[in-house]
């Protein structure tokens, strides 16, 4: 089990380079993290949803992704807390005092997954959620020691030395620890360290005589994994161009509180034909040749929080002058004219005006539709893949001209009638290279070469070679234990 001195100090990026290098030894190998919060959530085969990181760790171990391998899922969105998804499916709503108590109630799930991996598994390799440092979580916890102690899983303790302080960081986990907790802790390692190792030889010669934990090694930064999707909203940021560069289109994306799948993104700033441009708050959208409305968590919510900033002014104008417009999933709903939540499913607002940009409406409800999807874009039957994941039906008279049409034969999404507003709810559209290009044309792009998929696992092989070539490999699979 990996965990970490901290949240987003590179425990999914790890666990997904070591999924790739053992499964091109020739083990079956399967990613687990047991309780993951995030709004970017990843469709199975079987209709359920799991965290991005899993579904990337899964691919990079050459499976399909399972419902099992996340076992728990929250997610963020307004004023009710976090939408709790167990083993797939969304079982609630919680804030977190009360998640607190609820984690107890879901170690046996969490079991039951790991151990269904585990039947089908040479090898398991667990990510741990923010810190075990965090002991005053520490009662219930299934994310972390609670799961490890549970399992009689050894750990790693993962430190991340670009954030600065990671000797403290490390010493400071091993002190605030039970002597029980910090017994599964077989050692630790350092990330993203730049510039000659060797200098911090007498760093590792302290953790370990502080700790008496062993070192499993240092990673030097590996900057090509800026390239493969994140999950993490926090580091949106410094993932995209800060725009403007001559030549290049420029897509503008408002950056709203409760983005989700915010991977639908990662393609585009691959293609060196454009800058994709985050508008944050307290700033008018910049000029676009494209606005692209992305996920969201909480439309309503965030709907709200679009038009506190007057982007829903910007937009509106910028239509107006004949830009293009392109909304997805949530996104799509706020395009439309109105939308409803008689069920107070998002928030306590009952019906709000959207932006009018499509002659559709949205009523919020309790079913989500999860679904990976097929299907061609209308009318020039470019063919694409994806996956869906709403709550809410959209009807109205827009949708007689829509986006695509599904293997189903049903149709999906809406066109406004100059063809300058698009709105879908599916997802993944634009790691399809044949869609992206269509993309790229429609807003007079140039486009490339980019086989997005290929490169993924490009950088996944890269990230494998790059763990082998810095971590004592053996070692840490010598750390495993059969179950019997």
């Amino acid at each position: 089990m990996f965990q970490g001195t901290g949240s987003d100090v590179g425990k999914s990026l790890i666990v997904a380079g070591l999924c790739r290098l053992f499964a091109r030894r020739g083990l079956r190998v399967r990613p687990f993290k047991p309780q993951n919060m995030s709004n970017n959530a990843a469709v199975t085969m079987d209709g359920g949803e799991i965290g991005r990181a899993q579904a990337l760790q899964a691919r990079a171990a050459g499976v399909e992704p399972s419902v099992h391998m996340n076992p728990v899922l929250l997610k963020p969105q307004s004023e009710i807390g976090s939408q709790v998804v167990v083993q797939g499916r969304v079982v609630g709503n919680a804030r977190a005092r009360d998640y607190q108590a609820m984690k107890p109630q879901l170690m046996p799930a969490v079991l039951d997954s790991f151990a269904r991996l585990s039947e089908d598994a040479d090898l398991v390799l667990v990510e741990g959620a923010g810190s075990p440092a965090e002991i005053n979580l520490r009662a219930g916890d299934i994310a972390n020691m609670g799961f490890a102690r549970a399992t009689d899983t050894p750990v790693v303790l993962i430190g991340d030395i670009d954030r600065g302080g990671v000797i403290a960081s490390l010493v400071g986990t091993k002190a605030v620890m039970a002597d029980d907790d910090a017994a599964l802790v077989a050692g630790y390692l350092v990330n993203r360290f730049r510039g000659d190792v060797s200098l911090f030889d007498t760093g590792l010669a302290e953790i370990t005589r502080r700790t008496g934990w062993s070192s499993f090694g240092v990673v030097p930064y590996f900057p090509e994994a800026g390239r493969l999707p994140a999950e993490d909203a926090l580091g949106l940021k410094s993932r995209y161009h800060a725009g403007g560069e001559d030549g290049r289109k420029r897509i503008v994306v408002p950056v709203l509180p409760r983005i989700a799948n915010f991977d639908d993104l990662d393609p585009l700033r691959q293609e060196p034909g454009v800058d994709v441009i985050l508008a944050e708050p307290g700033r008018p959208l910049p000029a676009a040749d494209l606005v692209l409305l992305p996920g969201s968590k909480a439309t309503i919510p965030d709907l709200l929080a679009l038009k506190a900033e007057g982007w829903d002014i910007d937009i509106r104008a910028h239509a107006r002058q004949g830009g293009k417009v392109l909304g997805l999933c949530g996104g799509y709903q706020m395009l439309g004219r109105v939308l409803r939540d008689p069920e107070r499913i998002e928030s306590d607002i009952e019906i709000i005006e959207g932006l009018g940009l499509l002659d559709v409406e949205t009523t919020m409800t309790g079913d989500k539709r999860l679904r990976p999807v097929k299907g061609v874009s209308m009318p020039d039957g470019t063919p694409f893949s994806g996956y869906e994941m709403h709550v809410g039906a959209t009807v109205g008279s827009g949708r007689s001209r829509p986006f695509a049409r599904l293997s189903d034969g049903s149709d999906e999404g809406a066109v406004s009638q100059d063809g300058n507003v698009v709105g879908s709810y599916c997802h993944g559209l634009l790691a399809d290279d044949r869609q992206r290009a269509r993309l790229l044309a429609w807003i007079g792009a140039a486009t490339s070469a980019l086989a997005y998929e290929a490169e993924i696992d490009r950088v996944l092989d890269g990230l494998a070679d790059h763990l082998a070539a810095h971590l004592d490999i053996d070692g840490l699979l010598d750390l495993s234990r059969r179950r019997g």
